[in-house]
């Protein structure tokens, strides 16, 4: 049962917002909804998919299953945020460079998850990187590049290329 709608003040990539809405209410809504931010996508709504991915205070988190409420006065970034189509946040231009989608549906989060874990661990092993996405589902297959796109943001060689 949702609460009455109060006004509840986020920052979202670097930017405060005062949103009109019940304080139970889904993040993933709010950035869709009222802040018109497409980046992260609506999948299970279960925090178990991992489409809807936001980084919250440098931690990625699922903006599908948090409340609004417990946004407020902490730093929400969405993909948005990353980069733009002239600067690209490195993460970004790796998946680019690894063509690492095919439908894309999952790329929100496989992007903000990468971001997460290397703003926490700049240079992780491969074996780092396949723990950190095992939650992150890809219903296209396409794992492979995506390990080598975010091995390749992480700084390490790839090779083998298509």
């Amino acid at each position: 049962m949702s609460m009455m709608q109060t006004t509840i003040r986020l920052t979202v990539n670097g930017r405060i917002h005062d949103v009109d809405a019940a304080p139970d209410t889904a993040l993933l809504y709010v950035l869709r909804n009222d802040l018109e931010l497409n980046g992260p996508k609506y999948g299970c709504g279960l925090g178990e998919c991992g489409a809807c991915t936001v980084i919250i205070d440098g931690i990625a988190a699922r903006s599908c299953v948090i409340p609004i409420s417990g946004c407020v006065q902490r730093d929400i970034l969405t993909l948005e945020g990353l980069g733009s189509r002239d600067h690209l946040d490195p993460v970004q231009k790796a998946f680019i460079e690894e063509q690492a989608a095919q439908c894309g549906y999952c790329l929100n989060g496989m992007i903000m998850t990468t971001k997460a874990l290397l703003m926490q661990n700049p240079h992780p092993s491969e074996s780092e990187v396949l723990n950190t996405l095992q939650y992150n589902l890809c219903r296209c297959g396409a794992h492979v590049e995506i390990l080598r796109a975010v091995m390749r943001a992480a700084g390490h060689v790839v090779v083998g290329h298509k």
